[in-house]
């Protein structure tokens, strides 16, 4: 078989399957603030916005129809099991964020939502060095998943009614 008609094949089976890229989101405003956006899940945010949304991100509020504000940013760790020594044996890793979306003068495109992920992980004192690691790569794919949850939240807001006066 040719590799043209591999690749005619190719792309038949993926449509077939109902795939198609991702593109951009339709979101119910064109610019969003997000206050201090130069680390963490804010930083990851902002980027994934202006890639993938039809919305820009500014840098003053008063310029924007929307503004994203974290009301929470928590990363947990529990102990979920116990060897028979009493040497920790299980982790359970939890990541919390809150957040609102509002236009600046009290109407919310998403109301105060909260957005918690757990990864359970096994712990061995003999590889403390690789687990600290895991760790922390489990959390950056946490905060990645964040993201991603944060943004089909966004797509699926509606723009505030005004307040009746």
């Amino acid at each position: 078989m040719s590799r043209r008609a591999l690749l005619v094949a190719l792309l038949l089976v993926v449509a077939g399957c109902g795939f198609r890229l991702r593109g951009t989101a339709e979101v119910p405003f064109q610019t969003l603030y997000l206050p201090n956006a130069t680390t963490g899940i804010a930083l990851d945010l902002k980027r994934n916005v202006q890639a993938g949304t039809n919305a820009k991100v500014v840098d003053d509020a008063a310029k924007a129809d929307a503004v994203l504000q974290f009301t929470e940013d928590a990363r947990l760790k529990e102990v979920l099991s116990l060897t028979g020594t009493g040497k920790v044996r299980e982790f359970q890793l939890r990541y919390r964020v809150g957040f609102r979306v509002h236009d600046g003068k009290g109407n919310d495109f998403v109301p105060q939502s909260t957005i918690q992920l757990t990864r359970d992980v096994t712990f061995n004192d003999t590889e403390i060095l690789a687990k600290e690691q895991e760790e922390q790569l489990l959390f950056r794919d946490m905060q990645t998943d964040m993201v991603q949850q944060i943004l089909r939240r966004l797509a699926a807001a509606k723009r505030p009614k005004p307040a009746a006066q």
